[in-house]
């Protein structure tokens, strides 16, 4: 294991992920599988893990500030944690080959990256959309839990299998969801409902032997600075520059995982 090199590498995903508010796993788990060769399963296991240490702090720093809307984040973990939980139990008790889960990995991974994709290049409309709703469908107020827990079991489908969803992806679905929440509420929200959902895979994937905690500590090194730079690079790089370069990194990369699948 080439320690230097995985130390810059969770270096530089971490300074993106303090830059842009991008989930790792976007970023990290294509890196581990197509730069360093790691196994796609190993690859997942570890970034959801990583995922759950790194957006810890975050969460103390928006509770902190009241940014958390706890409802919301309880209607998404009772629909992300239970799916997340029979998807690990799943992938643990099926008689799947490697190359099979591979493919189911490959698979979610394209998917998962092509949505946080376009959630990232069509934030707003997805926001003028959640607007939108309440005038064609006058009900949707009493609907709008049953769509939260819904939106909760989605993630918890794709974020075990590809360890993508719980950052930009979930931001997205809950601007569609709860347009009126100002920003920051929408980023606490979405970490509060990240960390849990994250460990549980985490610690599922834990369960299945497939986390390489030596490579965790090296990535953890190099990410934890890295998150600190980004995020004080933040107010200085335009949003409007950075958001549809990432999105059409994303977007190539989950073609390349639809491909390859």
């Amino acid at each position: 294991m080439d320690t230097l090199a995985f130390i810059l590498a969770g270096f530089g995903v971490g300074t993106l992920v303090g830059l842009t508010g991008v989930g790792g796993g976007s970023l990290m788990t294509p890196l581990l599988i197509f730069l360093f060769g790691v196994a796609p399963i190993t690859a997942v296991g570890t970034d959801l893990m990583f995922a759950a240490i790194t957006k810890t702090t975050g969460v103390w720093h928006h509770q902190r500030q009241d940014n958390i809307r706890w409802n919301i984040t309880g209607l998404m973990l009772a629909g992300s944690l239970p799916s997340a939980i029979l998807v690990v139990y799943y992938m643990d008790r099926s008689a799947l080959s490697g190359a099979d889960l591979d493919l189911i990995i490959h698979t979610g991974l394209g998917v998962a990256l092509i949505l946080t994709a376009l959630s990232l290049l069509f934030k707003s409309r997805v926001q003028g959309l959640g607007r939108g709703i309440k005038t064609w469908l006058p009900q949707w107020r009493s609907l709008r839990p049953a769509a939260t827990i819904g939106a909760g079991v989605l993630l918890g489908i794709l974020v075990p299998i590809s360890s993508i969803g719980a950052g930009a992806l979930g931001a997205a679905i809950l601007i569609f969801l709860y347009p009126s929440l100002p920003t920051r509420a929408i980023v606490g929200t979405d970490l509060a409902h990240a960390v849990p959902l994250t460990l549980v895979a985490g610690l599922g994937h834990m369960r299945m032997g497939t986390i390489d905690f030596t490579m965790l500590s090296i990535l953890l090194i190099g990410s934890l600075p890295g998150i600190y730079l980004g995020s004080r690079m933040a107010s200085r790089v335009p949003e409007r520059v950075i958001r549809p370069l990432l999105a059409s990194v994303l977007m190539l990369i989950g073609a390349r995982f639809m491909f390859a699948a």
